[in-house]
């Protein structure tokens, strides 16, 4: 049966110290801002088309302003949305925001052929993203008790999932610079008055698609498969 991850605890859960044997590359698109509703219908019908041979893929994206909220999430942690649309969707964990200075990756991934537990994935993705924040000498960890990834009591990225089929689909969305202030508007991830943060509010100087490329990088170095380029987007550079 399908499953979903709501963030669960992964602090006893070790990266690998060796990368996992070399398997086929991991393909990174940059779709730069799309619709929310639009990308989860995509990542749905790419997890049920997919067949052993269907190369995994990096999506690296933007939302326009919404809030999301996981399978099992509760409504009343959408505190007042006003303008900005809720959309009920199938990952795992409680409410988020998404919007402009966001970066959203999506990992599609199968989970058998990668020889990974759900909760190792976790633990991998929030990994990557405490080794990207590292590069701009930002001390972030995991948390236990609220998963994701903090920069002192302050959530900078959230993590959920879905597993269908065996293969993952949503993933993880770092505030890199967006407006902070609709995250009043709900309790995030479930807790209230948690505190959120961003990327740049710690001296990191960096924009959302380049630290896509940078957050690629580390996921194929833990993942231990080669990056594989959007062949759309490389020929688009020529």
């Amino acid at each position: 049966m399908p499953s979903t991850a709501s963030c669960p605890s992964t602090s006893a859960l070790p990266v690998p110290s060796e990368p996992l044997s070399p398997l086929l590359p991991l393909r990174v698109r940059w779709l730069g801002q799309c619709d929310y509703a639009e990308s989860w219908a995509r990542m749905r019908a790419f997890t049920d088309a997919r067949d052993a041979g269907t190369e995994d893929e990096l999506w690296l994206l933007e939302h326009p302003p919404v809030f999301t909220l996981g399978q099992a999430g509760l409504p009343e942690h959408v505190l007042d949305p006003g303008p900005i649309p809720v959309i009920h969707c199938d990952r795992g964990g409680q409410v988020t925001y998404h919007g402009p200075g966001q970066l959203v990756a999506y990992l599609l991934l199968d989970l058998k052929r990668s020889r990974l537990g759900v909760k190792q994935l976790v633990h991998l993705l929030e990994q990557a993203l405490i080794d990207l924040l590292a590069e701009h000498a930002i001390d972030a960890q995991p948390r236990a008790d609220a998963p994701g990834v903090y920069v002192g009591a302050a959530k900078i990225a959230s993590v959920g999932l879905r597993v269908r089929h065996g293969c993952s689909y949503h993933g993880i969305a770092l505030n890199v610079a967006l407006d902070l202030a609709p995250f009043g508007r709900i309790n995030p991830c479930g807790y209230p008055g948690l505190a959120v943060t961003r990327l740049c509010d710690h001296g990191g100087r960096i924009g959302v698609q380049a630290a896509g490329d940078r957050l690629a990088a580390h996921l194929c170095r833990l993942l231990g498969r080669p990056l594989g380029r959007d062949r759309e987007a490389a020929q688009a550079e020529r």
